[in-house]
């Protein structure tokens, strides 16, 4: 018996290419600009001297004031990123403009946020003097940090399912504790004012 050695196989079906996932280093990227971004706001705010008020807006009592306004605000949009998250990934009904919700609410929490950031690291710097500061300080600099890698991810192709949720869900947590830690102290302490 001879076998033709250009003759086709038939019979044998070709190996289908193995799909594989992405490289588990590629999310290495993100956490390492992740935790640059939190560890050189902390050392910002550590080594620099704080300047007391970096500013302040016609119409509000005091610095403090329009921060935890401000922060409120940011918080209430972090809400909506929260609820138009869920409509997204199909936890909770929701229109076809959820996922457009998603991403401008989201946008306009970090503008918010961003001026309060920049006063707490001028104006204050990274404290630690009482516990409640502390977390505050440190959730202060994860936030932006976790914020980043979340940003670098959504840029990513076939991420895992879960691994949005989680960073997102971290960024949720981060912004919370800090809004929990600063604006609502100051609205118990010093009353709602403006």
């Amino acid at each position: 018996m001879t076998v033709d050695p250009n003759a086709a196989t038939q019979g044998f079906p070709s190996p289908q290419p193995a799909r594989r996932g992405p490289h588990p280093a590629r999310y290495l990227v993100p956490a390492l600009v992740a935790a640059a971004v939190a560890v050189a706001l902390g050392v910002y705010g550590k080594v620099h001297d704080p300047a007391g008020t970096a500013f302040n807006l016609a119409g509000f009592s005091s610095t403090a004031a329009v921060k935890s306004w401000l922060a409120t605000v940011a918080f209430f949009f972090a809400l909506v990123q929260l609820v138009s998250a869920l409509m997204v990934y199909g936890r909770l009904p929701g229109p076809r403009w959820s996922s457009a919700l998603h991403r401008w609410s989201g946008r306009a929490a970090f503008l918010v946020a961003v001026p309060v950031a920049v006063h707490c690291l001028y104006a204050l710097g990274y404290q630690t003097y009482e516990t409640r500061v502390m977390w505050h300080s440190l959730l202060g600099c994860f936030f932006f940090g976790v914020f980043s890698a979340k940003m670098l991810l959504l840029r990513s192709e076939r991420l895992p399912g879960w691994l949005l949720p989680l960073v997102g869900g971290l960024v949720f947590t981060a912004l919370t504790v800090v809004w929990l830690t600063s604006a609502l102290w100051f609205f118990r302490t010093f009353g709602v004012t403006t």
